[in-house]
């Protein structure tokens, strides 16, 4: 199996930028929306992302203009197809549309290309059942934006072939990208197990501690070696995103997450943070300033429960077989941009600490909190 010839499906801030670096790791690529002024629209930021990096001379003109022309944009989908391998599909985060968009490419593809959903969080096992190749399905993770995030997650359903994961991730290495296997698939695969939860549990040390957002958001930046505070990320990332995730991951998880309302609230506020102008933080315009945080700021919050969190989430990815601790040390550096791994925290913090602090969560606010029995064992 080899693949040259890529389909996107969904010109998108995903779809636009997985086919900009297909095209620059010299794949054919054909662009497909639903309508040509989405395409259009598309290939114009195409041409405005590579004409930035003509003129920070990271690529020649040359260069430029070859990548572009590698891009076709087409609105009918069974031309868009038939000449390729493998079809990544990079339509919003509902499951009935991605279902909808599959029952068609199902009939219009040859049965030998491969299809794979750039998605954070649907079950990659269960839109693959609605095709008649879930064996030739997979679900492969770009981080936003595709053309500067390093990490992929690749996700394999329980009927994917072997060799259509080993492909995957080949195709995931040959775009310059660092692919992260999530061996099963599970709610919130990697990233998004470790980050979502962790978003409401700040909400909660908020209500149960009082510390302000940025004693919180410096607490993460200084004492947990985040690039930025998780509040700050959290307006980053966006509340309509964060809030479809939990829901997603609640839904098949109860364990994964303790949803905290504001979260909810948030979204349906339309309070989404930086590109809504106020999340919990308010912003003044669209150049993005940096919340002031400091290490000063940081000694008033133990960040302990945040810290507990994260770890019992990345204990329970290994204890289920879903990764091992190097993968998702890796994840969190290239996803999270950790500066300092998860465990090695959780040895400067203690990890008897860490693991009497969740059964006192769990004493006082419910069995989410009970620690996974790797974090015991290593204690």
């Amino acid at each position: 199996m080899t693949v040259k010839n890529i389909t996107v499906l969904g010109s998108g801030v995903m779809g636009h930028g997985i086919a900009q670096v297909s095209a620059a790791a010299g794949y054919d690529v054909v662009l497909r929306d639903i309508k040509q002024e989405f395409l259009d629209k598309a290939m114009e930021k195409i041409k405005w992302s590579l004409d930035k990096m003509v003129t920070k001379e990271k690529i020649s003109k040359e260069e430029g203009d070859a990548i572009f022309s590698r891009i076709t944009p087409i609105a009918d989908l069974n031309e868009a197809i038939k000449d390729a391998e493998m079809v990544i599909e990079a339509v919003p985060e509902i499951m009935d549309l991605k279902k909808s968009v599959y029952a068609e490419l199902d009939k219009a593809a040859k049965p030998e290309v491969i299809f794979a959903s750039n998605t954070s969080t649907l079950p990659i096992t269960e839109i693959a059942n609605t095709t008649s190749r879930p064996e030739k399905f997979i679900g492969i993770h770009f981080f936003n934006p595709p053309q500067l995030m390093k990490l992929v997650e690749v996700i394999p359903g329980e009927k994917t072939a072997q060799e259509v994961t080993d492909l995957t991730q080949e195709y995931v290495r040959s775009v310059n990208k660092q692919a992260v296997l999530c061996r099963k698939d599970v709610p919130g695969f990697i990233i998004n197990r470790l980050f979502i939860p962790m978003v409401h549990e700040a909400c909660f040390i908020k209500d149960r501690t009082g510390a302000t957002l940025e004693e919180i958001d410096s607490a993460v930046k200084f004492r947990l070696g985040f690039p930025m505070g998780i509040f700050e990320l959290a307006d980053f990332t966006g509340m309509d995103v964060i809030h479809k995730a939990t829901v997603e991951m609640h839904l098949r998880d109860k364990k994964v997450i303790n949803p905290h309302q504001l979260v909810e609230k948030m979204s349906d506020e339309g309070k989404l943070g930086q590109k809504s102008g106020e999340g919990y933080y308010k912003y003044s315009d669209d150049k993005y300033q940096r919340v002031a945080l400091s290490e000063e700021l940081a000694q008033k919050c133990d960040p302990i429960q945040l810290a507990a969190n994260i770890l019992n989430n990345a204990a329970w990815l290994v204890t289920n077989g879903a990764s091992d601790m190097e993968e998702i040390e890796k994840a969190a550096r290239l996803g999270l941009g950790l500066k300092k791994p998860l465990f090695e925290t959780a040895k400067e913090i203690g990890v008897k600490k860490i693991v009497d602090e969740l059964n006192k969560l769990a004493d006082e606010h419910g069995e989410f909190y009970r620690p996974d029995p790797l974090l015991i064992s290593m204690q």
